[in-house]
């Protein structure tokens, strides 16, 4: 698919950066290890991106956040092929009550499950994947997701298990942390192994192709540089694509809906419906991105703030207002840098 490939010099000048405006927005569960989801809503001629890369990330890896949420509120998007995309509930590392609860009440057919949050989860898995199978029922689909969790020899002992718990897993993302480490699962197990981190961490997603390291790519637009960015990627990956977000509100949420919109083909589920794991939203509940009976209709236009929301949801802290707001600054000089080199 054609389109642009990056912003020009002269529309990053149109944004409005010094306005940009800081949010905090407490988790309904601990998730990634975050309490509290923080990001900045960035205004441009074309409406307003997100900018929330994790507080992990160093300056280069924050860049390609900043490009999608230029493209955002600048250029925009390409046209959808689909009006509407279908999700799987995300099951966090909760008990097994909780987590047939989170599940029965989402209206999803898919679930992704976390599992490897500690070292000695296995049987908290194990326990939590098959209280989502009683509420998914036979037909649901399962995939778990590992983060990069576990060493080859663990990967391969804990996936046999999980699928035997499962009745079935559609696929495991990202069970160890290296493409070679995927490889080796992947050809030890017979289920499908999806790579995430593998393809937004590295300067080459089409390694792990060539690897034989996955049978799914997990493509997630914002640490990839933007909408058009993730479909080149996703076309260089040459595997089915899932696309998931990264716990933004709608605002940034509509830019992966946008990709998975515009993906020639989606023979997934994706991970598009953690809003509901934000206690709260930016946007009024009118264009709020929630999914219905599990599915995600594709908008329109792109989501505004509610200038109420924004007020209730902005981050008061100065220090850590400033910290965010430093942040911005260091990494448009990383891009600025990068677009001069060009």
């Amino acid at each position: 698919m054609s389109g642009p490939e990056e912003v020009s010099t002269g529309a990053i000048g149109t944004v409005d950066f010094d306005g940009a405006r800081v949010y905090a927005i407490p988790m309904r569960v601990r998730f990634r290890g975050i309490a509290i989801r923080e990001g900045m809503l960035i205004e441009g001629p074309g409406g307003w991106g997100e900018f929330c890369p994790f507080a992990d990330y160093d300056d280069a890896e924050c860049a390609p956040w900043l490009a999608t949420a230029i493209e955002q509120c600048t250029i925009g998007w390409p046209s959808a092929v689909r009006d509407r995309v279908p999700i799987n509930c995300t099951v966090p590392a909760v008990n097994p009550e909780r987590a047939h609860e989170i599940t029965a009440g989402s209206g999803c057919r898919t679930a992704k499950v976390k599992v490897a949050d500690h070292p000695e989860s296995l049987s908290e898995d194990l326990a939590r994947v098959e209280a989502v199978r009683d509420a998914l029922g036979s037909g649901g689909a399962i995939r778990v997701d590992a983060n990069g969790g576990w060493d080859v020899d663990t990967a391969v002992a804990h996936i046999r298990r999980l699928d035997k718990a499962a009745s079935g897993l559609e696929y495991v993302e990202q069970p160890c942390r290296s493409i070679d480490e995927l490889a080796t699962v992947r050809r030890q197990v017979d289920v499908r192994i999806a790579a995430d981190e593998s393809i937004r961490r590295t300067e080459d997603p089409l390694r792990v192709a060539v690897a034989g390291a996955a049978d799914v790519a997990v493509i997630k637009c914002s640490p990839l540089g933007g909408v058009w960015r993730s479909l080149q990627v996703a076309a260089a990956a040459g595997l089915p694509c899932v696309v998931s977000s990264a716990l933004e509100t709608s605002v940034g949420l509509a830019a992966q809906l946008a990709l998975a919109a515009a993906l020639p083909e989606l023979d997934f589920a994706c991970g598009l419906g953690t809003l509901s794991l934000l206690d709260g939203d930016v946007v009024a509940e009118s264009g709020s991105l929630r999914a219905v009976d599990g599915y995600l209709p594709v908008p329109h236009g792109r989501p505004a703030p509610d200038p109420g929301l924004l007020k209730k949801y902005e981050l008061t802290d100065p220090q850590r207002a400033g910290w965010w707001r430093d942040r911005l600054r260091r990494v448009r000089a990383v891009q600025q840098a990068a677009l001069q080199r060009a």
